[in-house]
């Protein structure tokens, strides 16, 4: 096996099982190395620290073993097969109320670079490294193993893997058809599309911070902001919201916010009116306390640390905004997937829009990712949704 010795001392990351190797503490590789070969890292004395596969980028080896095993059939199926147990164990599997889950959550499964969604019996891979989608086809077995009923298994690759330079990427289907999907949540219904839809069809990792929206939005005026297919405002009516406005850039999500909550049946209907605006001057244009409860639930606003002063002055703003917005005493869930935005800075975020407008705020909840996202406790970086619930004055 070829292996990539580091320089004297960078072995400590992975000491701390830490699975990503950077291309900094790379001292030399072994000749004719390969993006998404199969690699020993060694400490710069030769002894082995890890496997992993390489890529020569930033970084440089994602590890998904700090063990020297054979990386087989049998042993990326076990790995899976782990993951499977657990997601039976959260109550996610064979349950007719909620019947779309994470599979495989990368660096949190022990298996970095791969993403594995399932809706409904129908299977979405998602691969964020050249090495993990060499083994495209050998996944699909390992599924079609596990789950002798599966529908469809699609590769929805085309974005995460276009900075690869190895070939022009394409999403795909692997197995069966893909008919028309409409997945469970909760027992709420979503429609599902899988080759069309953002991320891998559906954002199944605000399920808990869904839930919660639907326990708390009786009897209130709810905004869901960057609503995307609806979830949040669906979740909010069958809670029994007075009324829900959804509102997003995009005409495409306006018309799968409508198809989704017209799942819910005309009494929903009657209690829900979607916007297809820019959030910001929807916003401006609303008057002071026209809602009892804000979802803000934006896009990545700082992908990169290089962005990241940006992206902090953008969730203020839009924050600032929200607490206009709200009634004495409304509820406001504010959410960051971006991972160079820590707990602490969205903290510090929203401390900042309350004390710019003089707002009294309380910290009611603290959110994060649902229970089938796990986190590699040894890899921070996983752990990318922040959000808090908070009480405005």
């Amino acid at each position: 096996m070829k292996k990539v010795i580091l320089h004297r001392g960078k072995e400590k990351s992975l000491l701390r099982f830490h699975p990503w190797v950077f291309s900094g503490a790379v001292a030399k590789v072994d000749r004719d190395i390969q993006n998404g070969d199969v690699v020993e890292v060694c400490d710069h004395d030769g002894h082995f620290l890890a496997m992993g596969h390489f890529h020569d980028s930033s970084i440089a080896v994602r590890v998904f073993s700090f063990e020297q095993k054979l990386p087989d059939f049998a042993f990326w199926k076990n790995k899976v097969a782990a993951a499977l147990q657990l997601r039976e164990t959260l109550g996610l599997v064979n349950n007719p109320d909620t019947t779309m889950f994470r599979l495989i959550n990368g660096e949190g499964d022990g298996l970095p670079g791969l993403i594995i969604d399932v809706y409904d019996g129908n299977a979405v891979l998602q691969f964020h490294s050249y090495g993990m989608y060499l083994l495209k086809e050998m996944f699909v077995q390992i599924l079609r193993d596990l789950f002798p009923n599966i529908k469809s298994i699609y590769n929805k690759s085309a974005l995460t893997l276009a900075d690869s330079d190895e070939c022009k990427f394409e999403d795909e289907l692997l197995y069966g058809e893909i008919a028309e999907i409409v997945g469970r949540e909760n027992g709420v219904g979503f429609h599902i599309d899988i080759p069309g839809g953002q991320k891998t069809g559906f954002f199944l990792d605000q399920r808990d911070s869904r839930k919660m929206v639907g326990e708390l939005a009786k009897g209130h005026r709810v905004l869901n902001m960057f609503c995307y297919s609806g979830g949040f405002s669906a979740y909010a009516l069958r809670g029994g919201a007075q009324h829900v406005d959804s509102v997003d850039i995009s005409r495409k999500a306006i018309e799968l916010t409508d198809a989704n909550i017209a799942l819910l049946g005309e009494e929903a209907v009657r209690r829900h009116s979607s916007y297809c605006e820019d959030v910001f001057k929807f916003l401006d244009d609303m008057p002071d306390g026209a809602y009892d409860f804000i979802v803000l639930d934006p896009p990545a606003f700082a992908k990169h640390h290089r962005v990241k002063e940006q992206g902090i002055k953008g969730y203020r703003n839009i924050n600032r905004k929200a607490m206009q917005k709200l009634t004495s005493g409304g509820l406001l869930f504010t959410f960051s997937c971006s991972q160079a935005i820590s707990i602490d800075d969205f903290k510090t975020i929203a401390f900042s829009a309350a004390a710019l407008e003089h707002k009294n705020v309380r910290i009611i909840h603290q959110l994060q990712h649902a229970l089938d996202h796990p986190v590699n406790i040894y890899h921070p970086e996983g752990d990318y949704l922040k959000g808090l619930l908070l009480e405005v004055d």
